[in-house]
């Protein structure tokens, strides 16, 4: 199994990034990161580079009975890098003592066909099939649970004053809810993974990014597309993002917008 990955990050309108990402890949396994760090001047950008480093290097020694990766075992890399970030907590200094990350990670297994991922706070992985939406990560937030219970609906998260307000993320001491995929996610040729940080999806909603989707010759271009919503319509100040794409298949090109097959 081919992939074909691109990824960009963007300080937006805030003096530093405090977005992290990184990936690691093998000839079976490939592996990615995307984390968004909070907590201000030094804390932030610490945390989300402490969940990047912890959680790759955690991956990488995974035993043949782990193999493949699954949303469970994802989530315990997760767990781990949550514990490195409080143990820094304890050593650092101002912001650094309450510094958070959200994160997503994603692991793809080019032997089974298969990829798992797991995720806290509203850093967000998309899966596009044929065009549309397939698979998509449910934030921590509050405005998530106001849609989940029908207060709120799906468009109007974007905008809502209490948008950025989450009750998960990494650096904490309770019990965190990770999220992850049940066991592993069959992947076809021709399906596009997305993951991106609040700052690019607030500003590039399911239909936009669909839609650069459709018109993209490459990841990159996918990706270069995206940027330029969010440029274009980001209030000023707006967030760092900060985005990873991945196409899957030999020809990833000709068979990502092939209708699917008719209903029996």
């Amino acid at each position: 199994m081919q992939l074909v990955t691109a990824s960009l990050t963007d300080r937006g309108g805030r003096p530093r990034n405090e977005d992290s990402f990184g990936d690691w890949s093998s000839e079976r396994l490939y592996y990615c990161v995307v984390a968004d760090g909070a907590g201000g001047h030094g804390g932030g950008d610490t945390a989300s580079r402490l969940v990047v480093d912890s959680v790759l290097a955690d991956l990488r020694y995974l035993t043949v009975a782990e193999l493949p990766p699954t949303g469970e075992r994802l989530c315990s890399a997760l767990a781990h890098a949550n514990q490195n970030i409080v143990e820094e907590q304890s050593r650092g200094k101002g912001n650094e003592k309450d510094m958070r990350s959200t994160a997503v990670v994603l692991a793809i297994d080019r032997e089974c066909a298969t990829a798992a991922w797991a995720h806290c706070g509203d850093t967000r992985l998309y899966c596009f099939r044929h065009g549309e939406i397939s698979a998509r990560t449910r934030d921590h937030s509050m405005v998530q649970q106001m849609v989940d219970a029908h207060l709120l609906a799906e468009e109007q998260m974007r905008h809502h004053p209490r948008r950025n307000v989450l009750y998960a993320a990494l650096g904490t001491r309770e019990p965190l809810p990770i999220a992850w995929v049940d066991g592993t996610f069959a992947l076809r040729d021709g399906d596009a993974l997305l993951i991106c940080t609040d700052g690019l999806w607030e500003y590039a909603d399911d239909a936009g990014i669909a839609d650069a989707l459709a018109h993209a010759a490459t990841p990159g271009a996918w990706l270069d597309a995206l940027a330029q919503q969010v440029r274009a319509s980001a209030r000023a100040h707006h967030d760092n993002f900060t985005a990873l794409a991945v196409w899957v298949g030999d020809d990833a090109q000709a068979t990502r917008l092939m209708p699917g097959p008719a209903p029996a």
